[in-house]
């Protein structure tokens, strides 16, 4: 477990410092962080430990474990709380909720983590589940209805009602729609990770990867020195987006917008040190 542990510290070490060479490259004046772009920052006080939650990057198992740690006893297994539950804000803090003076001295002082996955393949996911499962008839109503409406060439009455068959092809046009974009910030199950978790003001002790997903869990919570029965669920791997299914679902996008989408994406693809997908045209 030592060698184990000094090869993972050297995996993050250099995870980090790609991250401070990028930002400092990218981002020419720091601005200050407001309250609201903390609400994805899940406060654990009892172990000192802050977590960037990013839908769609094993965000649910994360706030299991996180209802675990902080739940003082009252849940065991995370596997065991539904997970509906994990999403309540009510379960769960966030640095949004604590004084100035409180919020400084947790930034200070806890371990902070992160998670993220291949832009695309989150994005593909982010698609797959809002838009082509029936049950998201919320997302179907709230978003579909608006990209079918301004996306589809004469649309039928059912489909501007229900908004419930969006194609791939539509959801892009709609990313890359310039009134998306000015009627306020993207829907955090595809907004972009640096949108989220603002990785170049603060800054993170370990930045983890869908990749490698179980051993940077196991790492963190030996970090913050969490009880060994504290287990962070082993992923259900069968209906999981992959890059090869992934690679579909941009076959049928126009090197044009494959070029406009990647760069939409492009900080996330540099900060996490994610390479050009090989299936883009976009050479």
């Amino acid at each position: 477990p030592q060698f184990e542990q000094s090869s993972l510290q050297a995996v993050h070490q250099q995870r980090r410092e790609m991250l401070s060479n990028v930002c400092s490259r990218y981002t020419r004046k720091q601005r200050l962080l407001q309250p609201d772009d903390l609400r994805h920052l899940v406060v654990d006080d009892t172990h000192g430990l802050l977590y960037c939650y990013v839908p769609k990057v094993a965000c649910t198992n994360w706030k299991r474990v996180m209802m675990v740690l902080t739940g003082q006893g009252k849940y065991q297994n995370p596997l065991e709380i539904p997970a509906h539950e994990a999403h309540v804000p009510s379960n769960l803090r966030t640095l949004s909720e604590y004084s100035v003076p409180e919020i400084n001295y947790r930034l200070r002082s806890y371990l902070k983590f992160l998670f993220v996955r291949e832009p695309f393949e989150r994005l593909v996911s982010a698609y797959r589940n809002k838009f082509t499962l029936s049950y998201n008839t919320a997302f179907h109503k709230r978003y579909g209805t608006k990209i079918v409406r301004r996306h589809r060439q004469e649309p039928s009455e059912r489909a501007l009602q229900r908004g419930d068959d969006v194609r791939f092809e539509e959801f892009v046009y709609y990313l890359l729609d310039p009134r998306t974009q000015q009627e306020g910030p993207f829907n955090e199950h595809w907004e972009r990770v640096h949108s989220l978790c603002h990785p170049c003001i603060i800054h993170y002790d370990v930045v983890g990867k869908y990749e490698t997903l179980a051993e940077d869990a196991n790492y963190i919570l030996q970090l913050v020195g969490a009880d060994t029965s504290v287990k962070f669920p082993a992923s259900s791997k069968t209906t999981r987006t992959t890059d090869d299914m992934t690679a579909q679902f941009f076959q049928d996008i126009s090197p044009f917008y494959q070029r406009r989408l990647f760069n939409l994406y492009k900080m996330d693809y540099l900060l996490f040190n994610y390479s050009i997908p090989s299936y883009l045209r976009i050479r």
